[in-house]
């Protein structure tokens, strides 16, 4: 009985040694800074980055379509839309295209860096809207 308790108890004392030290490394680590909101994002101001184009269905009548979005970085939209209920404000904002000639615009940038003048944005709203963000009127601007 002796030999079966000190057995366990050197199990018990070898966990133990393995263990304290990954436990001690836990501890040490600190929390990272909370992130600050991004700059902000108003009408007329230029957003850039990388264009997406995703296939959703349309509500109306079912037909897969093209949506496209900008990839960029936290962006502080006018109030009263403000972070939009994120940590750092909106990272993804979605293009809506008006016009077949919108859409066919934005095909040829897909997956490329590209920059837009922001008319018209606010938070995304509607249930299956896959950004953060919606930019309703907006202009391509041309790279020289």
């Amino acid at each position: 009985m002796t030999k079966l308790f000190a057995t366990r108890f050197a199990l018990v004392a070898m966990m133990t040694m393995l263990v304290s030290p990954a436990m001690s490394a836990q501890q040490g680590d600190e929390m990272p800074p909370p992130s600050k909101p991004g700059k902000p994002i108003n009408t007329g101001d230029v957003l850039s980055g990388e264009l997406n184009a995703m296939k959703v269905r349309d509500v109306k009548n079912g037909k897969r379509v093209a949506t496209y979005q900008i990839t960029s970085e936290p962006r502080r939209l006018p109030p009263p839309n403000g972070l939009c209920n994120l940590e750092t404000g909106p990272e993804t904002f979605q293009l809506v295209t008006s016009t077949d000639a919108q859409a066919t615009q934005l095909k040829s940038f897909v997956g490329k860096e590209i920059s837009v003048k922001v008319d018209e944005i606010a938070c995304a709203s509607d249930a299956g809207q896959m950004s953060e963000a919606v930019i309703t009127k907006w202009s391509l601007i041309r790279k020289q």
